[in-house]
């Protein structure tokens, strides 16, 4: 009792107040003598324990050795059973009141801190180190004392740590659409065509009011899809845009034609500049009136074939659309040229007139009316059967002119007009045409056709007078001859930039005429010539200046193609004197010209030289329109050009030349008819092998032919 004392007072220190140590000790021993009474220990506390026997040990504290380094404790020194726990345990105070008790850190512990009690405080150590209490026996559970203890490998922090969950918000998706300013989409929206848009206006609410947004509107041409789209449907987009559409194009439309679908139209569009009507055949009178009035800024009118069109619309016109320059009444019926005539004094910008098939233009005021604005650049009078060569003579020299006494030519302004078309007006002869010449010399296109009167008298000053003449329509004028093509045309000013020219039905003319053409309109496009005289020397002719042409570069073309193209196409279909012969030699030299294009030699690193495709000359074949017989054969041979399969075009123009060949020999009478129609047999049947399979033809079963040939 009296160690146990000494070894619960600390050097120096008070026991702790309301302790009483005596009762405490006393009450510990009853306890541990009978066995019954004894708390049972723990595994915590006879670990504890454990480590109490092992630090107060002197053959392991006489030792020294050092630390094991996988103790999980930094400080040096035996260890305190309290300083394990951080919170209030049977087994005595926080460890800041045992570590008080020793200044070197190391120490033994008294047999009182191991109470099993949380009333019981501990007390530093005073007692000799390996002196543990001789009533407690330190061999209870040596099995669980000594086990192992095993230490797990810490865990590494993240580098990063998650933000909590209940703090993270869900990712917003960015709308770009939704964020785009109105203009930019209102921009993307107008690469869409009117079909288009009217798709995506029932995507959502936005896109509705997006798609019928009227910038979107400004031109409206219903053109290529009038026949699908309800009468509503295209009223409502009228309304819906009308303040901002400028460009109305309702060709064809004959929904509007119900009174009221065509006055909301017109209510809704206040700022047309051009408007074309063709084909609203039952468009009201009023209406149409309504939608001039209230266009002052109409600059392009196409009225062609409107009922509705009368004099008092003309009147209108000329009233309320000062600005305009385009006037189309082709084919209306109830006006005349006196309708014409206020549209000309009123609308002082107008330049393009064109009033096919309307009566009275035999009238000397209206022809004095179109002389004296002399703004006209182009005047389509085709089919007017009143015109005669008194009005025509006024339009061009006025009602009485001055005489030039050198010239014998009236001494007036040159016309402005760039484009005359008088085709069909059947009145007029050489003298009224002669009219035109030297007082013209802005011409570009001139159509003649079908005033059968005319012979070549009217045409030499004209060809003498118009350097810019590049179209040219002579049809149907059986008096013309070849002088005037080879002495004439072919010699003018304008031979160099003739593109166009039309002489069918022009009986008289024939290779004499057209191969000095050929010869010195090197920049022909197109030519005319069915039911005339020409021969297989034009066809000829006309191979060789496409080929000379694509040799001296004398075509201008903006970016070649690999392929070739077609750059003269030649109409000479029921021409007596053209044969089979003319043809082949046609298809011969489209072939001669892809065959031996322009090349530019190239040196490469090796040393060899390569050839490159000139890039600044156009492959260029003729396009013929030929004797039907002979078409199917001549489009076939054109079509493998065209892809470049030169291969396949030679050997097709051999069969059909050996086919044609035997077919004429076949014809003969003789002894030896019987050999030549078995060889034209043999020749058809080659080429219906050609047609059937091509340059690529899978070779296999032939079927049944039979005897007529498959081109032909």
């Amino acid at each position: 009792m009296a160690e146990l004392e000494t070894a619960g007072t600390p050097p120096g220190g008070p026991t702790p107040a309301g302790v009483d140590t005596n009762a405490d000790l006393a009450g510990h021993e009853a306890i541990e003598h009978q066995p019954e009474l004894r708390p049972k220990k723990s595994g915590r506390l006879r670990l504890l324990r454990g480590i109490q026997r092992i630090s107060s040990s002197p053959s392991l504290a006489s030792r020294g050795r050092p630390r094991a380094h996988s103790s999980p404790y930094s400080i040096s020194g035996s260890l305190s059973c309290v300083s394990l726990t951080s919170s209030p345990s049977p087994f005595g105070q926080p460890s800041t009141a045992s570590s008080s008790g020793s200044g070197s850190g190391s120490g033994s512990y008294s047999y009182f801190s191991q109470a099993s009690t949380a009333d019981y405080y501990s007390t530093p150590p005073t007692s000799v180190p390996g002196s543990p209490n001789p009533e407690s026996s330190g061999y209870d559970d040596i099995d669980s004392v000594l086990a192992v203890r095993k230490i797990e490998t810490p865990i590494p922090a993240p580098a990063t740590i998650a933000i909590p969950a209940d703090i993270r918000k869900k990712k917003a998706v960015f709308n770009l659409w939704a964020h785009m300013p109105h203009e930019i989409r209102i921009h993307v929206l107008s690469f869409l065509t009117p079909k288009e848009l009217v798709r995506a206006s029932t995507v959502s609410k936005d896109f509705y009011k997006m798609c019928f947004d009227g910038q979107l509107w400004t031109c409206f041409d219903a053109s290529e899809f009038y026949k699908e789209i309800p009468a509503d449907s295209l009223a409502k987009i009228i309304v819906t845009a009308g303040p901002f559409v400028k460009d109305l194009n309702l060709r064809g439309c004959v929904q509007v034609e119900h009174y009221k679908r065509a006055e909301v139209v017109v209510k809704a569009c206040k700022n047309l500049i051009n408007a074309t009507l063709e084909g609203c055949r039952n468009f009201q009178r009023t209406t149409l009136h309504s939608l001039l009035r209230s266009n002052e800024k109409l600059a392009n009118l196409n009225l062609t074939g409107l009922t509705a069109v009368t004099n008092d619309t003309c009147r209108i016109i000329a009233q309320s659309c000062p600005q305009l320059q385009m006037f189309n009444v082709s084919w209306c019926k109830h006006m005349d040229a006196r309708g014409i005539r206020e549209v000309v004094e009123g609308c002082h910008m107008l330049k393009d007139l064109r009033a096919g098939e309307v009566k009275r233009f035999d009238n000397r005021e209206v022809a004095e009316a179109i002389f004296t604005t002399n703004n006209l650049e182009r005047l389509v009078l085709a089919g007017c059967d009143d015109l005669g060569d008194t009005a025509l003579q006024i339009m061009i020299h006025g009602p009485d002119p001055e005489i030039d006494i050198l010239t014998d030519r009236p001494n007036v302004p040159p016309r402005k007009l760039r484009h005359l078309d008088l085709s069909r007006c059947v009145r007029l002869t050489t003298s009224g045409v002669k009219a035109l010449g030297h007082n013209v010399p802005d011409l570009e296109g001139l159509v003649l056709s079908g005033v059968a009167r005319l012979t070549d008298a009217a045409l030499e000053p004209i060809l003498a007078s118009a350097p810019r003449l590049t179209h040219l329509e002579l049809e149907e004028l059986p008096e013309l001859t070849n002088t005037l093509l080879s002495e004439h045309l072919a010699k003018a000013s304008c031979a160099p930039k003739l593109e166009h020219l039309s002489i069918s039905y022009c009986e008289n003319l024939g290779d004499s005429g057209m191969m000095p053409i050929l010869r010195n309109c090197t920049r022909l496009r197109s030519v005319f010539m069915d039911n005339t005289r020409i021969s297989d020397l034009t066809l000829a002719e006309a191979a060789t200046m496409v080929r000379d042409r694509v040799v001296n570069s004398t075509w201008p073309t903006s970016s070649p193609s690999p392929y070739p193209v077609v750059g003269l196409s030649l109409v000479v279909y029921d021409c007596q004197n053209v044969t089979w012969t003319g043809i082949r030699e046609v298809l011969s030299s489209n072939v001669e010209i892809v065959r031996h294009k322009p090349r530019n030699s190239r040196l490469t690193s090796t040393g060899q030289t390569t050839a490159t495709i000139s890039k600044s000359t156009a492959d260029e074949i003729i396009g013929l329109k030929c004797f039907y017989g002979w078409q199917m054969t001549v489009d076939e041979h054109t079509k493998r050009v065209l892809r470049g399969d030169i291969a396949a075009a030679c050997r097709l123009e051999r069969k059909w030349a050996d086919y044609m060949q035997a077919n004429e020999e076949a014809g003969v009478a003789g002894a030896n008819g019987r050999r030549r129609r078995r060889r034209a047999r043999e020749a058809q049947l080659a080429h219906a092998d050609e047609e059937e399979g091509g340059a690529g033809a899978v070779q296999g079963r032939r079927r049944a032919r039979t005897a007529a040939c498959a081109v032909m």
